[in-house]
């Protein structure tokens, strides 16, 4: 496979991998697992129930992966999936990496411009999308975003997997529908399909997940087969998934931990995933009662929800025995509640980054409140973590400074991007986080700020970098800093501070600046609220103190 910018492939980082890689896997839990149930949507076309067994599921990723190589997918081509948790999202994304293209997820909650971005520096060929989710015509919010000069030159086709209502799509236009994409896989015969799926290795490049930085320029990271399946059979074991489970992944498929500790997690184990395309307490609570949840992993933010019902003693949840939280502050009496107030059997913490095929530490089964709610738990097994000094020393435990992170899952680098992956990973292959952190003397590693001021509101990364600039470029603003600040439901929210250009009328500014970023970006990146100051803080070289302006307006 051809690595861009003189990326090269790597060996395999572990030789007995049984999968090898991500379309051995689906065969392989096929064969393994046959006529057990493998997904349940119900969200179906139709208000339908979708339920496919395993051996199911991997006929029509077969059919999915000869309708892409029919369609002139060259391997290491990419592949863009724009929609919402569902049966269509599972097979279009493993028939493209069954075709041995590289996988490249995009937000739902983007809007035009950030998807176009994404696919013109991905340069995908092929983007699978749907028509209604939550009133979005998705299709129509790209259309709209390439008129206004966004192009997207090496996007060849828009295959709609879902359409609510009448669709614009129809066979033969740029934009057609999902049945008569895979139908067109009749023009490729099996064993040629077969034969691409074959000719794959483990140290292929197998997705392209995007990330922001700094810049506020999302960079694709780089990951292998090999390097996602060593990382989530780990990540399985540690949090002890099973056959028999019942997993309701409402993590988003677009991101790392809902499709490889979602999606590929239970096809390694034998769980079955419940699809969810949005977070709705009600709906969540119902789901878990009618489809007898027993796995439940997700931002603390879910589990504040259902802990906050009135109602939830009444309410049948004796099926979860497993929930895997994180990615924000995690509060004891949270950890406590679940055991006592839902009686769930495990519960842990993690931390990963994109970059580090999303996962980094975990605490393990049997660890207390206090470390589980206190932590982000220990190294997995074969991964190096440390906490160095700015020259890049290690610090004595108990010291803060920049975790970094070394081993068999850190990335390939960014697409395209060398610069910035020297950047990241340094020359002893030291992947530095810009995460500050402790550890403490067993190893478990407490994140306790960020250096690149990031932050998460509900479970999803913000960079406020990305957010500054949309608040600038409207008139009456001087000088703006977003910075995060705890919530009690989202972990964190952000919170723009202005410094108002001289006659600015503050409250038709904060109306217009709302409006901008409601416009622009997508919710979750939208400040929830904004507060006006003479001056903002800064050091001798010009730079705001943003850690100094989130504690004073934290309080």
């Amino acid at each position: 496979m051809h690595y861009p910018d003189g990326v090269s492939e790597v060996a395999d980082p572990r030789g007995d991998l049984e999968w090898g890689t991500i379309p051995g896997l689906v065969q392989d839990a096929a064969a393994r697992f046959g006529s057990a149930e493998a997904l349940v949507d119900h969200h179906g076309p139709g208000g339908t129930v979708t339920r496919w067994s395993f051996d199911e599921l991997a006929e029509r990723v077969a059919a999915a992966t000869r309708a892409i190589v029919a369609n002139g997918i060259d391997r290491g081509d990419r592949i863009a999936v724009w929609a919402p948790n569902c049966a269509e999202w599972v097979v279009a994304a493993l028939g493209a990496v069954g075709a041995g293209a590289l996988l490249v997820p995009l937000n739902t909650r983007y809007k035009g411009s950030e998807a176009a971005y994404i696919l013109r520096a991905s340069g995908a060929r092929l983007l699978f999308t749907v028509q209604g989710f939550l009133g979005t015509d998705y299709p129509a919010l790209l259309k709209e975003a390439v008129r206004a000069g966004d192009p997207v030159p090496d996007l060849e086709r828009v295959v709609v997997l879902r359409s609510a209502g009448s669709s614009s799509a129809a066979r033969g236009d740029q934009v057609v529908p999902w049945d008569a994409f895979v139908a067109e896989g009749g023009a490729c015969s099996e064993d040629v399909a077969a034969g691409r799926t074959a000719s794959l290795t483990p140290g292929d490049l197998a997705d392209l997940l995007f990330t922001s930085g700094t810049t506020g320029h999302p960079k694709g990271v780089m990951t292998t087969h090999a390097q996602t399946l060593r990382t989530f059979a780990t990540w399985s074991e540690v949090v002890g998934l099973r056959a028999g489970d019942r997993y309701l992944v409402v993590n988003p498929f677009f991101h790392t931990f809902g499709y490889k500790a979602g999606i590929l997690a239970c096809l390694m184990t034998g769980a079955t995933m419940v699809a969810e395309p949005v977070f709705d307490v009600d709906v969540l609570l119902a789901r878990m009662a009618d489809e007898q949840i027993s796995v439940l992993p997700g931002p603390p933010t879910i589990f504040r929800a259902i802990l906050d019902r009135p109602d939830r003693a009444a309410l049948d949840r004796s099926s979860l025995r497993l929930v895997v939280t994180g990615a924000a502050l995690v509060p004891v009496e949270l950890v406590e509640s679940l055991w006592s107030d839902l009686g769930v059997e495990t519960v842990l913490t993690a931390y990963g980054l994109t970059e580090a095929t999303g996962t980094v530490t975990m605490c393990r089964r049997g660890d207390s409140a206090a470390v589980i709610s206190g932590t982000s738990g220990r190294a997995i097994p074969d991964v190096e973590v440390r906490i160095v000094d700015a020259e890049g020393v290690e610090l004595a435990r108990g010291d803060a400074g920049e975790l970094v992170v070394r081993g068999y899952n850190v990335m390939q680098g960014y697409f395209n991007d060398p610069d910035a992956t020297e950047a990241a990973v340094d020359r002893d292959g030291w992947l530095h986080t810009g995460d500050v952190a402790v550890m403490d003397a067993a190893g478990n590693i407490t994140i306790t700020d960020r250096l690149k001021d990031m932050y998460v509101s509900g479970g999803f990364n913000v960079y406020p970098a990305e957010v500054e600039a949309v608040l600038r470029r409207r008139e009456g603003v001087a000088q703006v800093a977003v910075v995060g600040v705890p919530d009690r439901r989202m972990g964190e929210v952000g919170l723009a501070v202005v410094v108002p250009a001289e006659g600015a009328d503050r409250t038709a500014l904060a109306a217009d600046l709302a409006a901008a970023a409601r416009q622009e970006l997508a919710n979750f990146k939208v400040p929830r609220r904004v507060e006006f100051v003479d001056t903002l803080p800064v050091n001798a070289s010009g730079k705001v103190l943003k850690r100094e302006l989130r504690e004073r307006l934290a309080r």
